[in-house]
C-alpha cells in the first residue's frame, strides 16, 4: 500500500467496483474491502436489475418508482437513472454478464410495483453474476489495487475537504493514506440489526464516520423493511425471498389460510400488511404458497431459493414458506447529487450508503442495482472531469480511538440510531429501539 493514491474506493460492491471500471486509466486507484471482496449485499441480490424496457416505457417506469418512492423521490435522480437502464445494461453484456434469455431475447421478469415485465435476471443470483464478472474486470486494470480485510475508520480533512482516509488493516495496524479523491461505496446498514437481510458486517461504518465530520445526511431513516424473508428461530442474517417469486405467482396467506393482500404492491405496503396479520393472529410469521408456479419453472427460476428452503426442512413442493418482515435497504444515508458529490470537496458517495433521492421514501424493486452502476459511473465521470494536479497534506493523526474495536463500534451505532431516533421516532420505536437497547 503507498501512502498516496490518486482515488480511493471504500467497498467492493457494484457501486465500488463499477467506479473503477470508468475511472480514467491512468488514475492510481486504491480498492479497499471490509471482508473478502465479494461478500456485499450486492452479490446477495437476488431478484434482478431493472431496465427501462424500451423508449416507450420511460414514463410508466417514472411513475412506478415515484408511487412506490410516495413521490419523495428526487425527479432528477429517477430521470437520470432510468435513462441510463439500456446502456448501463449492454456495458454489462459486453463486460460478461449473463442474462436468462428465452429463444435468444432477453428474458423480463416483474415485481411488485411495477407495472409491466422490465427486469432483467440470471436465475435467483443476478447479483452475484454481476458482481463476479466486475471483480474479473477490475481484476484486470493494473492501476487498480485491492486491499480486503481493510476497515475505514475515518476521514481525513484538511482545509474542509477530504485528502484522505484512516485504515485498520487486518493486522490490526492503522494507517494514514492520503488521496485527491476518497468514494464512500460502504453499502447499508443492515447489519446494526439482530435480524436482517444484510451481511452482518454491513454496519453503516462510512454514514457515522461522515456524521462525525459534520457531512450532510438525506433522510436517514428511511429504511427499507422487507416483506419476504425466510423465517427463522436462529438469530442472524435472513435469506431473502425474492419478490419475484411473488412476482411469478406466489401469494401470501395468514395463520387461517387467508390471501389478505396484493402481493404486488410496493413492499412497504406489503410489509405492513404482514406485519398487523402476525399481530392479529399472535404469529412470528405469514405463509408464501408458491404453489401457483409451475414447478419447473420454479425449480429452474429459483433454485437456490429451493435449495435453501429444503436445508431447513421447507419442501416447496407441498409446503408453504414461512416468511417475516426485516430490515433490508437503506433509501436514505450520506447527501450525495447524480454526481455522488456530498457536502465536503473531494468525498463522494454511491450506492447504498448514498442519499441521491432516486428511491424517495421506499425503494421499488430491483432498482438498488441499477442505482448503484449508474451512478457510480456518474461520480467516476465527474472525478475525470476534474481533473487537477491538487494534493492536500494528510495533517491528521492516528487517534487512540481506532485500536478499541469495540468501542468504536458502540460509538458508531449510537451515533447512527440517535439520528434515526431524531429524523424518526416511531420507527425508531418499531424497529430500532431494541436494536440500540440490547
Amino acid at each position: 500500500m503507498k501512502k498516496y493514491y490518486d482515488t480511493i474506493v471504500i467497498g467492493t460492491g457494484l457501486a465500488g467496483l463499477y467506479t473503477c471500471l470508468n475511472l480514467d486509466p491512468s488514475k492510481q486507484v486504491l480498492l479497499i474491502s471490509k471482508e473478502a471482496v465479494l461478500r456485499s449485499d450486492s452479490y446477495l441480490a437476488q431478484g434482478g436489475i431493472a431496465t427501462m424496457h424500451d423508449d416507450s416505457d420511460f414514463d410508466s417506469y417514472y411513475d412506478d418508482t415515484m408511487r412506490a418512492g410516495r413521490f419523495e423521490n428526487s425527479p432528477a435522480a429517477v430521470c437520470e437513472m432510468i435513462n441510463q437502464s439500456r446502456s448501463v445494461v449492454c456495458d454489462l453484456i459486453s463486460k460478461g454478464v449473463c442474462f436468462d434469455r428465452r429463444d435468444g431475447d432477453l428474458e423480463y421478469t416483474r415485481e411488485g410495483g411495477h407495472s409491466i415485465f422490465r427486469i432483467l435476471h440470471h436465475k435467483d443470483i443476478t447479483g452475484k453474476e454481476i458482481t463476479t464478472k466486475l471483480f474479473e474486470r477490475v481484476s484486470e486494470l493494473d492501476n487498480v489495487t485491492v486491499i480486503e480485510h481493510t476497515m475505514l475508520m475515518d476521514l481525513t480533512e484538511n482545509k474542509g475537504s477530504c485528502c484522505g482516509v484512516a485504515l485498520r488493516l487486518e493486522s490490526g495496524e492503522v494507517k494514514l493514506v492520503g488521496a485527491r479523491d476518497v468514494v464512500l461505496a460502504t453499502g447499508g446498514l443492515g447489519g446494526l440489526f439482530k435480524n436482517s437481510t444484510n451481511f452482518s458486517h454491513i454496519t453503516g461504518d462510512a454514514i457515522s464516520i461522515a456524521i462525525g465530520h459534520g457531512v450532510e445526511l438525506a433522510n436517514i431513516d428511511y429504511i427499507q423493511i422487507h416483506p419476504t424473508v425466510l423465517s427463522l428461530k436462529t438469530k442472524g442474517r435472513r435469506y431473502l425471498i425474492s419478490e419475484s417469486v411473488r412476482g411469478e405467482g406466489a401469494t401470501l396467506h395468514n395463520e387461517v389460510g387467508e390471501r389478505f393482500i396484493d402481493e404486488l404492491l410496493p413492499r412497504d405496503i406489503v410489509a405492513a400488511a404482514i406485519h398487523e396479520q402476525m399481530k392479529k393472529y399472535g404469529t412470528e410469521h405469514v405463509y408464501l404458497d408458491v404453489s401457483a408456479i409451475d414447478n419447473k419453472k420454479l425449480k429452474e427460476h429459483f433454485p437456490n431459493i429451493c435449495e435453501r428452503c429444503l436445508a431447513e426442512g421447507i419442501d416447496v413442493d407441498s409446503m408453504r414458506i414461512p416468511v417475516v418482515p426485516a430490515p433490508h435497504y437503506l433509501m436514505g444515508g450520506i447527501k450525495a447529487d447524480i454526481n455522488g458529490k456530498t457536502s465536503m470537496p473531494h468525498l463522494f458517495a454511491v450506492g447504498e450508503c448514498a442519499g441521491n433521492g432516486v428511491h424517495g421514501a421506499n425503494r421499488l424493486a430491483s432498482n438498488s442495482l441499477l442505482e448503484s452502476l449508474a451512478f457510480s459511473r456518474n461520480c467516476a465521470k465527474q472525478i475525470n472531469f476534474n481533473d487537477s494536479d491538487e494534493k492536500l497534506a494528510i495533517i491528521s493523526k492516528i487517534k487512540d480511538e481506532y485500536k478499541d474495536l469495540t468501542s468504536w463500534y458502540d460509538n458508531s451505532r449510537h451515533l447512527i440510531m440517535s439520528e434515526i431516533k431524531k429524523n424518526n421516532e416511531v420507527f425508531y420505536d418499531k424497529w430500532c429501539y431494541n436494536e440500540d437497547n440490547s
